[in-house]
């Protein structure tokens, strides 16, 4: 009996990771692949594939290290396609970018001086840009309470009181509301769904490759992958006393990333939030057994693959500015952390706030996002400020 209950606690926490991760943010994910060009098709597809990587690289991970390794997808890295639009070259020229990620992805892990380089990158300059690519999504909510008070309040109203009793899952209780609020609509209207549309189906692209796209897309996605979720994701394990194993996380999240760029899916990760559930002590008091956990979360994420169709059919029928609330809430977190690690030094402040302000104006010079622009920006006006002042 001890046994199976010691082996349940970790299994309980592997779903939870799992759970938390794909209701909290799978919406923003669709948000995300919509605006640079894909269809609901493919943008379903895409959600379909970068789940079932991300499963498989739990159980990968976890199973051959016996650590409760879990990797989630880029989160960052789609609110930075939210941002960004579409792009020269179309939906194919977006895929293109996502490979050239997938590739920079492995190069981490094959040359470290490529990782080295990016960890050169002012963590203020690349978290204001972060910020800035977050902060269209962020005000959303608010834009859709305006629109459509009674559609959105609802969500704003769940949120915001689970966030007080049960903050853990405030995003999917707010995702369960705006669940309700489609069926009271498509109630109201006869509207209903397609079978078809609710079973799973991958959707492969063949790649382009464009310069707005590599610029505008892969490069800022590469960027925002290792320096908001991959480096987060080693200090937090490390802080819960397990040492990642570096080439490997990154050869699996590399590849993972190649074999859905393809089918749509954008950016896989180490998991940072995630790690903090499934090893930490509420997973199990023995930190050897934790590593059940990340088979668990890989399990769960699988399942949910299976059932993503029916997931993107909810976002597809939801009445306009219910979903974007629900992304937004669900960065409100991610943009606080951002907004403070960009001006927490004071020395890095002006050009934290260049950053900021140009990857939130949306410009696009020579097809290139803003992204790309906003941390050219912040790193010319910091060389400028700081040349001869020596090494910070």
């Amino acid at each position: 009996m001890a046994s199976d209950v010691s082996l349940a606690r970790p299994l309980v926490a592997g779903v939870v990771t799992a759970l938390v991760g794909f209701t909290s943010t799978f919406a923003v994910v669709l948000t995300g692949l919509r605006a640079v060009g894909a269809t609901a098709e493919q943008a379903a597809s895409g959600l379909l594939a970068i789940t079932l990587v991300v499963g498989i690289g739990c159980i990968v991970l976890a199973g051959r290290y016996r650590l409760p390794i879990t990797v989630a997808w880029s989160t960052p890295g789609v609110a930075l396609l939210a941002a960004t639009g579409a792009v020269d070259g179309g939906w194919p020229a977006v895929v293109g970018g996502f490979l050239v990620s997938a590739v920079l992805i492995l190069c981490t892990a094959l040359f470290p001086p490529l990782g080295a380089l990016i960890a050169r990158i002012p963590p203020s300059i690349a978290q204001a840009m972060l910020a800035g690519v977050l902060l269209p999504l962020c005000v959303a909510p608010f834009v859709g309470l305006v629109d459509d008070p009674w559609g959105v309040a609802p969500v704003l109203i769940v949120w915001l009181v689970a966030s007080r009793i049960l903050p853990r899952w405030s995003v999917p209780l707010a995702f369960a509301t705006a669940i309700v609020v489609v069926a009271v609509e498509l109630s109201r209207t006869g509207a209903g769904m397609d079978a078809a549309t609710l079973l799973p189906r991958l959707e492969f692209t063949t790649p382009t490759l464009t310069v707005g796209a590599v610029v505008g897309i892969a490069l800022p996605l590469f960027v925002v992958t290792m320096a908001s979720q991959n480096v987060p994701g080693v200090a937090v394990m490390r802080s819960l006393g397990y040492t990642i194993p570096w080439r490997p996380a990154m050869l699996v999240t590399g590849l993972g990333s190649a074999a859905a760029a393809g089918f749509g899916g954008h950016a896989m990760n180490l998991g940072a939030i995630s790690a903090a559930i499934a090893a930490g002590p509420d997973a199990h008091p023995d930190p050897r057994r934790r590593w059940v956990a990340g088979l668990s979360a890989g399990s769960t994420y699988l399942v949910l693959g299976a059932l993503s169709a029916a997931f993107a059919a909810i976002v597809l029928l939801a009445p306009a500015g219910v979903i974007p609330a629900v992304a937004g809430v669900a960065l409100f977190g991610a943009f606080g952390a951002a907004v403070q690690q960009a001006i927490d030094d004071p020395g890095e402040r002006v050009p934290a706030v260049v950053t900021f302000l140009v990857a939130a104006s949306g410009i696009a010079v020579f097809g290139v996002s803003a992204a790309f622009w906003a941390l050219l920006a912040g790193l010319l006006v910091r060389g400028v400020l700081h040349v001869g002042r020596g090494p910070r």
